[in-house]
């Protein structure tokens, strides 16, 4: 692979721009650098826009927004409280067993049919982890075919001057119906009966409906289950076609295939697009002086450009080269689990996962892809999802 070359296997087709901050035509801001996407990230006078917030924002005021749709004081508060569930010491202590017993479970379904899609092993592992660090291990059978349904791979738009939307409209909330009396009911009615030390229990302290709970499980259903398991397949993705990647990753401890996940991430963010509105003036810093953004216009954050830009990710920006020093910023997977307030709290639970399925995967004899997958985009959050990565053992 030449310097100049491009690993990236959801490649979103656009080119960097030269100018990291510049006005869409539609009159909102769109930054694609990375000092400046992180600047906005972590300002506090913006709030989040896009990911649906239009649809939340007609909701009753008394009724409680899921903490995704949240902002200032009672989305710091409600950060500091639930904090606890998500520290590197109680994913370790409290989870890495659980996620070893639930990789095995997956995994012997490829022992014993010989191949299996690895995006239904990797939603199978999320699944498994993110209910029980919310709470919802009460659940009737079937809730993988609840979630698909409710998360496919082709959405419509929902709304009532349409056949198409009407039709959508009722697929929605049937299906938010369905998850609500066979998961998050069942576990609303245990943990009244014995708390629990998770999400569900502090939100029944809180005092929050059971609508309430509902749209907060379904937020970390979204946020925790269907993009780690976009990320597993798109790291798989890499190892299986990089020989010498994959002989680094399985020859490291723990802490270097980290860092080969991390850098997978960087370059693969699975949400590659931010979007927030101003409620105060912002002064985003570039290289030719800060750029104004006014009260109430919006900003769209491109998470894959920003984590490639070379003046500060460093040389060949468009290659996986774990151990990068990635001084500004969060951290080495870049600003893939965002940044500030609403930086993603499951960080380390998702890349601790993805390594333990990872790591058992490459460790079985004759592991291999047996066909290219297809990849899909979704627009409205620069999202991807990869299909059709058949794995499977033994000979060719």
């Amino acid at each position: 692979m030449s310097d100049t070359e491009d690993a990236r296997k959801a490649d979103r087709g656009r080119a960097h721009p030269s100018c990291p901050v510049h006005r869409a035509d539609d009159g909102s801001w769109q930054v694609h650098g990375y000092t400046a996407a992180r600047s906005v990230l972590r300002s506090s006078g913006t709030v989040q826009a896009g990911l649906g917030i239009e649809t939340v924002e007609k909701l009753p005021p008394n009724v409680r927004r899921p903490v995704l749709y949240r902002d200032g004081p009672e989305h710091r508060e409600h950060r500091r409280q639930t904090a606890r569930f998500f520290t590197p010491r109680r994913v370790d202590e409290h989870y890495r067993e659980l996620m070893e017993r639930i990789a095995e479970q997956q995994l012997e379904t490829l022992r014993t049919k010989g191949e299996a899609q690895l995006a239904d092993l990797g939603f199978g592992m999320a699944i498994g982890v993110v209910s029980e660090i919310v709470g919802m291990r009460y659940s009737r059978p079937g809730i993988r075919r609840r979630l698909e349904r409710f998360f496919p791979e082709k959405f419509g738009k929902p709304g009532l001057t349409s056949v198409r939307g009407i039709y959508w409209f009722f697929r929605q909330n049937t299906n938010w119906l369905r998850i609500y009396l066979a998961d998050v009911r069942p576990a609303i009615r245990a943990h009244r009966r014995r708390p629990h030390d998770d999400l569900i229990s502090h939100l029944i302290d809180e005092g929050c409906t059971g609508a309430e709970i509902l749209g907060e499980c379904l937020t970390f259903a979204a946020a925790g289950m269907v993009t780690t398991r976009e990320f597993i397949s798109v790291a798989a993705w890499h190892l299986f076609s990089d020989a010498e990647l994959l002989g680094r990753y399985r020859a490291a401890d723990e802490a270097g295939r980290l860092a080969v996940l991390h850098e997978i991430l960087r370059l693969e963010p699975v949400v590659g697009r931010l979007r927030r509105r101003a409620t105060a003036e912002l002064r985003v810093p570039t290289a030719d002086g800060p750029v104004l953004v006014r009260p109430g216009e919006f900003v769209d954050i491109f998470l894959d450009n920003a984590n490639t830009d070379g003046d500060v990710v460093g040389y060949r920006p468009l290659r996986v080269q774990p151990g990068r020093d990635l001084a500004e910023g969060p951290g080495a997977a870049g600003l893939s689990f965002g940044d500030g307030a609403h930086r993603c709290p499951g960080a380390v639970v998702a890349i601790q996962e993805a390594d333990i399925l990872l790591t058992r995967l490459f460790a079985l004899d004759g592991v291999r892809m047996t066909a290219q997958p297809r990849i899909s985009f979704k627009d409205d959050i620069g999202g991807y999802e990869i299909r059709g990565l058949t794995v499977a053992l033994g000979g060719a």
